[in-house]
């Protein structure tokens, strides 16, 4: 009786592995769309859970049809150690990110590898105005370094630096092409960030700082013409706010709150 009950024990647990071994790479989708609150989806999901690939989309329309939102596909690596609490994560994809990234950790804190993801510049439209009226074009780039994360029931608190570069930024409402570069540098602490706005060059110079907190933006900022496009960007200006008082007609306030 003792010699059936461990057979039968050892045919459940090979049973078992059997079946964690050939979970779907849709599983991964699952986990994605969860941890997202459905922002997020994957598309044309293949292989396994454990090592698969798809690309990344916004959240799959009522046809379940998904839409991407980086280019290339993204390959991972999953370590079945997850299911003792282990995490090990590694995401490669050589068309959006300059080196594979490992996320390592536990259940609750985790560690990710420095690296920058290439970010198609229209998506800026997305975050509403006076972006989405501007439609912005150009080449843009968010770099980071080695981040800690933590989870504290539904927030997750993060520490370390993340840097957006956006390159030869232009406007469909302007022709004077570029508008210019600029640097986007958060600081983050937990739940909140301190942020700074740089002009790097250009016609268009942007320059503010604020702070993320609790998923709502602050920023203070002004916009204005470098010395000779004055008259060329005036209608932009004009655009994007109200002239800053005791700055002059040509600075404008940018005023988030």
């Amino acid at each position: 009786m003792k010699r059936a009950a461990l057979w039968l024990l050892a045919i459940a647990l090979s049973a078992g592995l059997t079946v964690l071994a050939c979970l779907p790479a849709s599983w991964m989708g699952v986990l994605v769309e969860s941890q997202s609150g459905g922002r997020f989806a994957l598309g044309d999901a293949q292989g396994t859970l454990w090592r698969g690939s798809a690309f990344i989309g916004g959240a799959a329309s009522k046809d379940g049809a998904v839409t991407p939102l980086l280019p290339g596909r993204f390959s991972w690596r999953l370590s079945p150690l997850v299911v003792f609490g282990s995490v090990d994560v590694e995401l490669a994809n050589p068309d959006a990110l300059t080196q594979p990234v490992s996320l390592r950790g536990g259940w609750s804190s985790w560690e990710v590898s420095p690296a920058a993801l290439m970010l198609p510049a229209d998506g800026l439209a997305g975050l509403g105005a006076p972006l989405n009226t501007l439609a912005p074009s150009g080449r843009m780039k968010l770099s980071w370094t080695s981040l800690q994360l933590e989870r504290a029931g539904p927030a997750v608190s993060l520490q370390g630096r993340t840097t957006l570069e956006m390159q030869d930024m232009s406007s469909s409402l302007t022709s004077l092409k570029p508008l210019g570069s600029y640097q986007l540098a958060f600081d983050w602490k937990g739940q909140q960030a301190a942020l700074a706005l740089d002009s790097q060059r250009g016609p268009l110079l942007l320059s503010g700082t604020g702070k993320f907190e609790h998923g709502r933006l602050q920023f203070s900022g002004q916009a204005q013409a470098a010395k000779g496009f004055e008259e060329q960007l005036a209608s932009l200006l004009n655009m994007l706010g109200q002239p800053k008082p005791n700055s002059g007609k040509n600075v404008i306030a940018l005023e988030f709150r």
